[in-house]
């Protein structure tokens, strides 16, 4: 059986360009922006940044970690080897948990954007925009599965025109409403003394759901050159430029948009601010950034999944039919089609939901929880498995013990608060979903144990 990923494929800026795309500027802002500024009103900018500092610790922790091992597992890997496997098996599940969720919430958007930019009249209808999604992951499994040397391609054209989009809406705005904004933004408004503790945990997990995905590029590691370095590089020049681009799209927004139509624009807000600024037709380049970014972001997620199930398979934590590679594109094609078919079962099942929007926000809320665990999880292993080399220098206690224990730390904190105001059925799904692990992780247990006789 094949098992070896196809080496030495992506360089350092294909690292900065998929990191990018992971956390895809464009979907993120159309998916969450409107449910941030609900949760924290002209606090949004700031909050995106205090949590984009928070993000930078892991972003440091990971780049460590990968110099140190370079594993397609990524966290699940090094919170195996640091702490232990139940740790690090939970680890590495819970980011498949969140990507196969991802499947549904990332593909309504661009089944929505789809029907918007050719004018259907089904583009609010749910069936509709299910069946537009079905479709689109259907395409985006055929392109991953053929290779990740293809995706990169893809992803570095689709990234830069979606990038060159969001910097022109930006200045349009500043230009026209630089004096006269809807909504005056104050430098008192990015001090932290502006958020209560619970403000500041709810815009947090929603903030989280931002900057979720960046770390994919760790995961395509084994498939990059200069393995222990490129991909560190790449995710720290990914985080400086989607920071940079949420945090000034906030801005823009809040000045161009009144509360209403903020609340009106649901998964449209790029395309309300641009229809600011730019005439029809031309305002609907805003809906295209948000097709390519969100078929960045499918693609993204479908590569996570599947280079996280091939290690831990591989490793023997779950099936090793996982870690089977295609002989031919050196893909592992059967976790990735595993991913695409959770998708579109997650797909069906939304449609029992009462709204498009109301399975969005319950996807953004338990995501934004479940990646603060695994994310804080890496942070604590950076921390630990770094401590006694980094007192020897004041920049390594920053970078590798203090920022990524802080940051760890903040995250949980912030994923328990927010928790305390789910209601109950989200609360289920996100701790169910996690409780479910323990399933594979007793099968492939006693598999071990009946082999060892």
């Amino acid at each position: 059986m094949q098992t070896d990923l196809q080496k030495n494929t992506l360089g350092t800026l294909h690292s900065i360009i998929i990191g990018v795309a992971g956390s895809a500027p464009s979907y993120s802002i159309s998916a969450t922006m409107v449910a941030l500024i609900a949760a924290v009103g002209v606090l949004a900018p700031a909050s995106l940044l205090y949590c984009g500092f928070l993000m930078i610790g892991i972003v440091l922790a990971y780049m460590h970690l990968n110099k140190y091992q370079p594993n397609s597992g990524a966290s699940y890997s090094w919170v195996t080897e640091i702490f232990n496997a139940k740790l690090g098996f939970f680890a590495g599940w819970t980011l498949l948990v969140a990507s196969a969720l991802f499947m549904a919430s990332a593909s309504i958007p661009a089944a929505s954007a789809t029907l918007l930019l050719l004018k259907s009249p089904y583009a609010d209808s749910q069936l509709a925009v299910t069946l537009c999604a079905v479709g689109w992951l259907a395409v985006i499994t055929l392109m991953v599965v053929r290779g990740v040397g293809l995706t990169a391609k893809v992803q570095i054209v689709m990234t830069l025109i979606e990038l060159s989009i969001i910097f022109c809406c930006c200045v349009a705005i500043v230009f026209k409403f630089g004096s006269s904004a809807i909504h005056q933004l104050s430098w008192d408004q990015f001090s932290p003394w502006a958020f209560t503790p619970s403000s500041f945990s709810s815009g947090a997990v929603i903030a989280l759901f931002f900057f979720w995905g960046w770390d994919v590029a760790i995961n395509l590691t084994e498939e990059t050159k200069d393995s222990n370095k490129s991909p560190g590089f790449g995710v720290v020049g990914a985080i400086i430029i989607i920071l940079a681009a949420f945090v000034a799209f906030a801005s823009v927004s809040l000045m161009a948009l009144s509360d209403d139509e903020i609340a009106q624009s649901g998964t449209n807000i790029i395309f309300a601010v641009a229809e600011k600024v730019i005439p029809q037709p031309w305002s609907y380049v805003a809906v295209l950034a948000l097709i390519l970014s969100t078929i960045g972001t499918i693609e993204t997620s479908m590569l996570q999944f599947s280079r996280t199930m091939f290690s831990k398979a591989r490793d023997g934590a779950l099936n090793r039919r996982w870690s089977k590679v295609h002989t031919k594109w050196r893909t592992p094609y059967l976790a990735t089609l595993l991913i695409a078919a959770f998708g579109v079962i997650t797909l069906l099942l939304s449609l029992n939901s009462n709204s498009i929007a109301e399975v969005m926000t319950a996807s953004i809320n338990i995501i934004g929880v479940q990646a603060a665990y695994y994310y804080g999880l890496a942070g604590f292993a950076c921390a630990w498995n770094f401590r006694r080399e980094a007192i020897n220098s004041p920049k390594l206690f920053i970078t590798m013990l203090l920022w990524p224990a802080i940051s760890a730390l903040a995250l949980w904190i912030a994923a328990i608060l927010a928790m305390i105001d789910f209601d109950r059925l989200t609360v289920f799904i996100a701790g169910g979903t996690l409780l479910l692990g323990l399933i594979p992780m007793a099968q492939m247990k006693v598999k071990q144990s009946s082999s060892a006789r």
